[in-house]
């Protein structure tokens, strides 16, 4: 069993910054790509960024330059730096990762979501 636990959400300022982590726990074989995934208030689930082990990483062109997603293999955790905080950065941000429990059988695990709400 596999379980994804996000921390670090809340409520900023526009212009703001957030650190969100993600640490995977469990039966872990190995993970291949990590990410995040965000849903604001009716409307779909998104991409934010994602991340392999190799360290290729893909962003939503939403945030750009202004988010970064890095992951610490040892420590099987992903974060996401988010700064210069926009209110349509408001949603709910899921972790997410590809990870195998037995060799090359890779399955989707998700966190339980961290709210992050940009406000003045």
């Amino acid at each position: 069993q596999v379980q994804l636990v996000e921390s670090g959400g809340g409520l900023v300022q526009p212009g703001g910054s957030l650190r969100l982590s993600c640490a995977a726990s469990g039966s872990i074989f190995s993970i291949y790509a990590m990410g995040w995934y965000r849903q604001a208030p009716g409307k779909q689930r998104e991409l934010v960024a994602a991340i392999t082990s190799g360290g290729s990483t893909n962003y939503a062109d939403s945030v750009k330059g202004r988010f970064t997603i890095s992951r610490d293999n040892a420590k099987n955790t992903v974060y996401l730096q988010m700064n210069s905080l926009k209110p349509d950065d408001t949603a709910v941000y899921y972790c997410t990762g590809a990870i195998a429990t037995v060799p090359s059988l890779f399955d989707d695990y998700w966190g339980q979501g961290t709210q992050v709400t940009v406000s003045s």
